[in-house]
């Protein structure tokens, strides 16, 4: 007893380890939940509510691991029972708790709802079309592309210098040849952000290559305008994609 005061303090310390004992063996209990969750999920981090008679539970995980699993009733304020941030009271916990079971059937009813969802999926599925004809085609047309630019890039280097740029406006699109040394570095159609028709990195899709294939005659006829114009000793250049 204080001196000049008639009423002890109780010690909150009995209470205080006792909900921390709960907490922790929530804590590990629904971390079996939130794991079964990832695998049924497909995927490390995610939250599922699961409503009991009594109210709603949350619980929300990230790999595996409980980030919180917060009891909302139907009547009264929620109670995080298990949080990153603070413990709950102990008296919140205790009503929580008398709904723990009814959450864990709930998850059991959510588990067992996927039973033979999968039984009839067939597995049996169409031939998958070959592209192999496609791309030898495409690698073709590209190499007949890559023959015209690097004979361009050739002149230009002899003319020009080691490295430059060559463009010209086709069909109202600009067209730019970049060159390093004797070889094309690129063949762009559009512009930054335009169709590579060349590059050092990988091969125009199908369909831009079908697209602008039909234009590179006219470029090569630009540049040849383009030495006329120079009146220098550039040989001309010519492109049949057959």
């Amino acid at each position: 007893m204080t001196d000049g005061l008639e009423t002890d303090v109780d010690g909150a310390t009995d209470a205080a380890a006792r909900r921390d004992e709960v907490v922790a063996a929530v804590t590990a209990h629904a971390g079996e939940i939130a794991r079964e969750l990832a695998l049924l999920g497909g995927g490390d981090y995610g939250q599922e509510t699961f409503v009991t008679d009594a109210g709603a539970w949350t619980l929300k995980y990230d790999a595996g691991d409980v980030q919180y699993l917060r009891f909302e009733p139907t009547s009264g304020s929620e109670t995080y029972v298990v949080s990153t941030k603070q413990p709950p009271k102990p008296e919140a916990l205790a009503d929580a708790m008398a709904d723990y079971d009814a959450f864990v059937e709930a998850y059991n009813r959510h588990v067992a709802s996927f039973d033979g969802v999968l039984e009839d999926v067939s597995t049996e599925f169409p031939a998958v079309a070959s592209t192999e004809s496609l791309v030898v085609e495409r690698d073709r047309i590209v190499r007949r592309i890559r023959d015209v630019a690097d004979a361009i890039a050739g002149e230009l280097h002899r003319y020009d210098g080691e490295y430059g740029t060559f463009s010209k406006t086709i069909s109202k699109t600009r067209w730019e040849l970049k060159w390093d040394g004797a070889v094309a570095s690129y063949l762009r159609v559009g512009g930054e952000g335009g169709v590579y028709l060349l590059s050092q990195y990988e091969p125009p899709s199908i369909p831009d290559l079908r697209q602008y294939v039909g234009d590179v005659p006219a470029f090569v006829a630009a540049y040849n305008d383009h030495v006329d114009d120079l009146e220098a000793d550039l040989s001309r250049v010519s492109f049949d994609p057959d």
